[in-house]
Parts: structure tokens; C-alpha cells; sequence
């Protein structure tokens, strides 16, 4: 064991930490979601197939080792959206600003979700993040609007045209209306969410947009992050929960730029 880890060299401790870095992140991207699920049936399969092997099950060994020959394209076909949001969150970088929405955005939206809850008013509001929603943004209206918490409301009013669908903000403007969005296909989530929470979450598990749903049957504002739903039962908990979700994400970035306009000024002062 001591001459093992003597033998170690600063290659091997990174190829270790890099490993176990992709381990975790894969950790975080499938947790609550189907995946895990998938995983564990997988795991059960391999461990049956094993048994079988050491008790001499022929058939039984057969028929798992037929199925385990062609793995990768079962993993490939059953974690298709898992692997490709997995991608998607590879392909972003720190370096990119992030520019959410600011706070008079984030009161407009929380002054708009209010209003229409109270007057029963359903609502489905995506906040636009890292991942592009262009073959979302394309399936609706373009408005290119400033964001105001009257306009959101007039394009979700039931005699509106435009109400159906949702809308996406993208860096703090309303940039299209009447957007269609992906259904979740889990089935475990609760009954009494309609379509538009569905249409929320299945957003969700494939890019890292921020969704707010507002219902007009329970008069509940959701928000709806990572395959995750989270009721807000007023104002001030709907913006806390908001500014928990974009502030980190500003912090990183304002943390990378300060670093950077550092390296700046040493370079111009030498």
C-alpha cells in the first residue's frame, strides 16, 4: 500500500481528480431525475448476470450477457436527453458573461406573476440562462420587448392571441411569445400538475433555464429549476427563491471579470 502510493506521481493525482470530478458531475446531472433510476435497473442487471455466471445459469447467463453485449447503444438510446444536457452544460464557460436579469427585471417579473395569480391567470414565464432556446424561441413570436410587468400580463390574458405557450426573457428583454416547450415524459410527477408545469420541467431537465409557472386553477406560483418544482406561496418568497437561483451565477461571473480586468492592469502597467 506505501510503495503504491509512493509510486504516485502529480500525473496520476490529476488523472484521479479529474475522474473524480466527472464522476460528480455526472452525479449531479442525473439526481431526481429518470436516470438514476435507469442506472440502478442496469446495475441490478450486471449484478444477475454475475450470479448467474458463478452459479452456472446458462440460459439466465446467456440471455444477460446477449443484452450486456450491446450496452453503450441501450445507455446511448436511454439517456439521450440526460447525455445531451450533459454536453450542454460542458460546452458553457465561465468566461461568458452572464447577464440574467437585473433587479428591476426580477421585480417585474415577480410584480407580474402576482397580479395574475391573484386574478387566476395562468401564466408560463422561462427565464433564459447558459443554454439557447433557439428552437424554442423560433416556435413562437418575436417581440424583441422591453420587460414590463403590464406586458406580461396582456400577452397571458385569456383573450390574448398569445397567450398559449410561453414566454422566454432573454438578458432582460421579452424576446418571444407564444413559445412551444418540450413535456415532461417522467412519470412520477404529482397528478395535479397540468400542462404547463409539465411543459416547465421537460424545459427544464434539458437546459438550465429558470421557469416560472403561475396556475390558474390553485392560483399557486411555481418555480421550476433542474427537473425540480418549487412553490412560492408569495412576493417576497417567489424573488427570494429567484435571487437564490441568479445570484450565484452572477457572483462567478463578476469573480472571473474582476480577474481578468486584474490581469489587465498589471499588463498596462508594466
Amino acid at each position: 500500500m506505501l510503495e503504491t502510493i509512493h509510486s504516485l506521481r502529480l500525473l496520476d493525482l490529476i488523472d484521479i481528480l479529474l475522474v473524480s470530478y466527472i464522476i460528480y458531475r455526472i452525479i449531479l446531472i442525473i439526481r431526481g431525475t429518470r436516470a438514476a433510476q435507469m442506472l440502478a435497473g442496469i446495475a441490478f442487471i450486471i449484478i444477475i448476470y454475475y450470479v448467474s455466471g458463478k452459479f452456472d445459469l446458462q440460459t439466465l447467463h446467456w440471455l444477460f450477457k446477449t443484452f450486456l453485449g450491446s450496452i453503450l447503444l441501450v445507455i446511448v438510446i436511454l439517456f439521450q436527453s440526460d447525455i445531451r444536457r450533459a454536453l450542454t452544460q460542458m460546452g458553457k464557460t465561465p468566461f461568458l458573461r452572464a447577464e440574467d436579469v437585473g433587479e428591476r427585471d426580477l421585480v417585474e417579473i415577480v410584480r407580474a406573476a402576482s397580479y395574475m395569480a391573484r386574478r387566476r391567470i395562468g401564466a408560463l414565464m422561462v427565464i433564459e440562462r447558459g443554454t439557447g432556446l433557439r428552437d424554442y424561441v423560433d416556435t413562437g413570436h418575436r417581440l424583441d420587448a422591453r420587460l414590463r410587468h403590464e406586458l406580461l400580463v396582456a400577452i397571458f390574458l385569456p383573450a390574448s392571441p398569445m397567450h398559449d405557450g410561453g414566454v422566454i426573457i432573454h438578458k432582460g428583454r421579452i424576446h418571444s411569445s407564444g413559445c412551444l416547450l418540450p413535456l415532461s415524459q417522467n412519470p412520477a410527477i404529482d397528478k395535479r400538475y397540468g400542462t404547463r408545469h409539465r411543459a416547465a420541467l421537460g424545459l427544464s431537465e434539458e437546459s438550465d433555464a429558470v421557469i416560472i409557472v403561475v396556475s390558474e386553477e390553485t392560483q399557486e406560483i411555481s418555480l421550476v429549476q433542474q427537473g425540480r418544482i418549487t412553490t412560492c406561496h408569495d412576493e417576497n418568497t417567489l424573488k427570494t427563491a429567484l435571487k437564490a437561483v441568479l445570484a450565484p451565477r452572477k457572483k462567478v461571473a463578476t469573480r472571473w471579470y474582476g480577474w481578468l480586468d486584474s490581469l489587465r492592469g498589471n499588463e498596462s502597467k508594466s
